[in-house]
C-alpha cells in the first residue's frame, strides 16, 4: 500500500476544466482497478458537460455548494452527498456558492484523458 502526502500532490486541469489533485492512481502509485482525485470548481465556474464511455465515477461532495447536471437531471449538492455517474451518462457539475466547490472523485477503472468526451453544452 502506498502513502500519498496531499503537499506532495501538483494539481492539473483536465478536459473538462476542472482543477484535479490525483490522489492515487495506478499509473502512479500501483493501485490497480480505480483512481482518487480532489477536484476543486471556483465560484461561478463550471465543468464542460462530458462523458465517459469506459468509467463509473463517485463524486463525494466536501466543501461548497454546486449544481449536478446527471443525464436530463438538475439537482443541487452541498458537504456529505455522493453522486453515482454511470458510464456514458452526460454530466457537468457548477460551483454556486461564495466559495470553491470541492470533491472528491472515485473513477473505476482509473481516470484516463482518452476516456473522456466533452458535449455540447
Amino acid at each position: 500500500m502506498t502513502l500519498q502526502a496531499y503537499a506532495g500532490v501538483a494539481p492539473y486541469i483536465t478536459k473538462d476544466g476542472s482543477e484535479i489533485r490525483e490522489l492515487m492512481h495506478p499509473s502512479v502509485h500501483g493501485n490497480r482497478a480505480q483512481s482518487l482525485a480532489e477536484a476543486t470548481i471556483l465560484p461561478g465556474c463550471k465543468t464542460e458537460l462530458h462523458r465517459h464511455a469506459i468509467t463509473e465515477e463517485l463524486y463525494h461532495i466536501t466543501a461548497g455548494t454546486g449544481l449536478m447536471t446527471l443525464g436530463q437531471e438538475h439537482f443541487p449538492v452541498r458537504p456529505g452527498d455522493t453522486v453515482c455517474i454511470p458510464p456514458g451518462t452526460p454530466h457537468c457539475i457548477e460551483a454556486t456558492g461564495e466559495a470553491p466547490l470541492k470533491l472528491l472523485c472515485c473513477c473505476s477503472p482509473a481516470y484516463d484523458h482518452a476516456d473522456t468526451e466533452l458535449l455540447q453544452g
